[in-house]
Formats: C-alpha cells, structure tokens, sequence
C-alpha cells in the first residue's frame, strides 16, 4: 500500500514506536499513579519523562502544564467545557477547524447562546484579512479565539501571532489547535502569547492512538468539568486545580504515552527541520505533478505558508468515485471527503464537488510514492 492519508494519523511509525509499545505491553502495562511496587514506580518515570520531553520541544518552562488525555478531541472538549459560559460571550473561530472544536462549540452555543463568528480569510488565497479582522474585533470583540494552525483540508498554516496578538488587545483567550502542526513546526512557548495549545500524538509527533493533551501556556484557569479517579488523595470528591493531576482523570495509558516518549526522542534525533524540508521538497513534487494534470487544486496562494497537505478536485469524478478507483485499483490510501471540517468547504465552495481529495505527506512517504500517484490519476 501507497499510504497517502498521513493527516489522519502518520503510518507507518518509527521503529523505536513499535519496539517501546511492545516492552511496555510486555512489562510494565500497570496503572500508573496507583502503587508503590516497582513496575508502577517505572511506569511513572516515563510519564514524567514524556511530560519533559514535550516541554523540550515546545519551549515552555513547566512540564507540569502539558495534560494528557486520551486524544486532541477530548483535550479540546476539557478546554471548551471548561471556560466560563454566558450569553454575552463573544467567540471567534477560523474556517479551518475541525469538528473536534466545532461541534462542541455548537453545543455551547445551543446552550447559552453564545455569539459565534468566523475570522476573515479570502477563499481564494485563503489569506487572513488583517484589517476586516481589526474592524471585526472592534465592532465584537473577542472573549475567546479559536485559531486551527494547519489546515487538515488545504495545509495553509495560518497566521498564530497575528491573531493571537490582535486577540489580547481585547484580553481574549486564545486556543491553537495544533493537532496538524505539533511535531511540524516549531514553537517557544516561552514567546507566545496564546492560552493553550492541544495536540495530537498520533500525528506529526509519530506516536500510536490513544495520547493527545494540551499545554496550558498562561495564567488563566479552567473549571474542572470533567472528574475521575487520579490515584491519590481518593477520600476527597474534588478533583482539586493543581495542574496537570487535576486535569488528568481515569488510568493513564502507559501503553500510549510510551509511544509518545519514543516518537519524542525520535524526533529529537531526525531533527524537525529535517522532517520538515523533506516534507517541503515532497510537496513540491507532489504540486508540480498535478499542475501536470486536469485537475482543480485548492491550494494557498503565493504568499501564504502551506505545508503538507493538499486538496484537488478531478472534473467529472466525485471524490468518493476517485478514491474508489486509487484504492481498488493501485492499492493508493487517499482521503476524500469533507474530512470533519464543517467551515472551510463554503470558503472554498467545495460543498457542491462533495468535498474533495486529500492528499497527505508523511517523513516515510517517497518520491515514487507520489510518482504512483500522478500516474494513477493520469489514467482516468
């Protein structure tokens, strides 16, 4: 199999991945945080050791601010459900997110009727509109700002700091989804000026399902709307708000969170920017083959920085038509679809092709992978 869909989960994983997730299944799958014997104990050490190690790549001072959760998904809905709700909250989002923020703001939103408003991006160059922002903001502004980093859909990587900077003018809370862009760009915490960021393992960090979380990188609190068993102090039915302990509830998944430890010293050792300049002249190559086609691209103008992942359409083909074809014919894994973004197909008035084909890259993907696929896409 050609694996094309890397971001919907990075495959295959490193080697050290699949060696760490098997030793610890075979030695040391306890519960971590509920006793004092030795495997618990070791068990321990490489969640603290993986709660440093994230704090490493993302520049942030504090490990005890990085929460762990089951996936980027749940972390964002602990984030949503945890800021303080009224009628009179003012929220902004980016057409580009994903369902995991979209669908739990709907819920907030038939719940206390809250103003949702989307930032201003051209859906041609899909580029930020600085000043329509600017008078947006004046007119209502922001409580809380939702901002995707990348693009599940197009890849555009859009524009943190000046959204973010912006944003605070108004005091508003400021949350990155970096479910695509963790592990793919680089971050200092210790210099942005964003409230939280989520992320996803089992993406651009190379980890296996089952560890996502999100970094707390400012003063503000959240309430605690979610409670569970934490191991300790267990005759108090608070969950208390010392971070991350507070946040993190039920058994950790020392299986997951293993995978996480040895994609993060993994990364350390290629090197981000080496991940990124491969994935960089991959693209390019991918670009320059269906420009070679009768295809229709979806791709951010000249200008706008884009990373790997890219949206085409094929005339006279639905795109559940061409994937049918890539898969049974060329054994070729694609997405298609609206890929759980409900905002960014009216941006880019994809709703009447049924969305589109997605092609993305990954560090172990080829140039003949991509090669394959032209020619694939040549022969319709």
């Amino acid at each position: 199999m050609i694996y094309l869909d890397n971001a919907a989960t990075t495959f295959p994983k490193p080697e050290d991945v699949y060696s760490m997730v098997d030793h610890i299944q075979r030695n040391l799958a306890v519960n971590v945080g509920r006793g004092s014997y030795q495997a618990a104990n070791d068990a321990m050490k490489i969640v603290d050791e993986t709660r440093f190690l994230m704090a490493e790549l993302l520049n942030t001072t504090n490990p005890n601010n990085i929460i762990f959760a089951p996936s980027a998904t749940i972390a964002a809905n602990q984030i949503i459900m945890g800021l303080e709700w009224d009628e009179y909250k003012v929220v902004y989002v980016s057409p580009f997110e994903h369902n995991a923020i979209a669908r739990p703001l709907e819920i907030i939103k038939q719940r206390y009727n809250i103003t949702l408003l989307q930032l201003p991006f051209d859906g041609v160059t899909q580029k930020l509109d600085f000043e329509q922002m600017e008078q947006d903001f004046a007119l209502n502004p922001p409580d809380y700002v939702f901002i995707n980093h990348i693009s599940n859909v197009t890849g555009a990587v859009l524009p943190v700091d000046i959204i973010t900077s912006s944003s605070k003018v108004y005091d508003a809370t400021v949350i990155v989804d970096g479910s695509q862009s963790v592990g793919l760009l680089e971050y200092n915490l210790q210099k942005s000026k964003f409230d939280y960021l989520i992320f996803a393992g089992h993406k651009n960090l190379y980890a296996s399902w089952g560890i996502g979380g999100f970094i707390k990188n400012s003063p503000h609190r959240l309430i605690n709307a979610f409670a569970g068993g934490t191991g300790s102090d267990s005759l108090n039915l608070s969950m208390g708000d010392s971070y991350p302990s507070s946040f993190e509830f039920g058994s950790p998944n020392i299986i997951a969170i293993a995978s996480l430890n040895a994609s993060l010293k993994w990364l350390k050792e290629i090197g981000i920017d080496t991940i990124a300049k491969k994935k960089k002249h991959l693209m390019n190559h991918l670009i320059e083959g269906l420009k070679s086609l009768p295809v229709v691209l979806y791709t951010p103008a000249d200008g706008v920085e884009h990373t790997s992942v890219i949206s085409f359409t094929v005339p006279d083909y639905e795109p559940s038509e061409v994937d049918a074809i890539l898969s049974g014919d060329f054994d070729i894994a694609v997405r298609t679809g609206f890929h759980c973004a409900p905002f960014i197909h009216e941006l880019i008035d994809t709703k009447s092709t049924r969305g589109t084909v997605r092609v993305s890259l990954g560090y172990f993907n080829t140039e003949n992978d991509i090669d394959c696929l032209i020619e694939s896409l040549r022969s319709l």
